[in-house]
């Protein structure tokens, strides 16, 4: 899945968790699948992270500091 995909998964399973209508097993379902998509997001955003620090390092492997300019949206 994508990250925008889990990222949605994840945002409906802790409504359908905040919304307190849930059995107590399938809240417990719930946390669980909360917990593992939760877990893929982050490890979808490490990598990103990664792959951005790579695209930033100079010809030494040393990491170069750009501001972040959005005037351009």
């Amino acid at each position: 899945m994508k990250f925008e995909e889990t990222m949605a998964e994840l945002e409906d399973t802790v409504r359908k968790l905040e919304s307190g209508s849930a059995e107590l097993d399938e809240a417990l379902a719930l946390f669980e699948k909360g917990i593992k998509l939760s877990n893929s997001c982050k490890k979808m955003l490490d990598r990103a992270e990664k792959k951005v620090s790579v695209l930033l390092s100079d010809e030494n492997g040393k990491l170069t500091e750009k501001p972040f300019d959005d005037s351009d949206k």
